[in-house]
């Protein structure tokens, strides 16, 4: 039988009754790789976090090392937008397993719900989080 998703009318979900279909060790898998991309997505953002903390303290270094006496002021931003990287890394993290959870549920289950409204909210935040970046990026051109 074809039921729509409380509160979400334009989306259709099949429940056991038509659906025959019984979850496999394919589904299971590919609710694995899912999480497992969630889970590499999250390491390279906390790597590029921690190597935006770190680039200011390499920038001063080699000033040291290559002799100038005017050592670069830093403006103490890439400290925060480092730190903000890993946590949302972190977040990263949770929401693959977190959802990873709620789909092998729903396959044992037999009936899968769509949720878009984490699709646009992580959407939303890479558009907003980009155009910080611009912005903070176009003065230095």
């Amino acid at each position: 039988m074809l039921k729509t998703l409380p509160g979400y009318p334009c989306f259709p979900y099949m429940t056991d009754q038509t659906n025959n279909h019984q979850a496999g060790a394919g589904d299971h898998l590919a609710n694995e790789r899912t999480f497992l991309a969630w889970i590499r997505t999250s390491i390279a953002l906390m790597g590029f976090g921690f190597v935006v903390v770190k680039f200011s303290l390499f920038v001063r270094q080699i000033s040291l090392v290559v002799g100038t006496q005017n050592v670069p002021q830093q403006k103490g931003f890439s400290a925060i937008i480092g730190m903000c990287l890993v946590a949302v890394g972190a977040l990263t993290a949770l929401i693959g397993y977190l959802r990873y959870r709620r789909i092998e549920k729903q396959l044992l289950n037999n009936a899968f719900y769509p949720q878009s409204r984490l699709l646009l909210v992580l959407t939303a935040g890479v558009i907003g989080a980009s155009l910080l970046l611009l912005y903070y990026l176009l003065p230095n051109l």
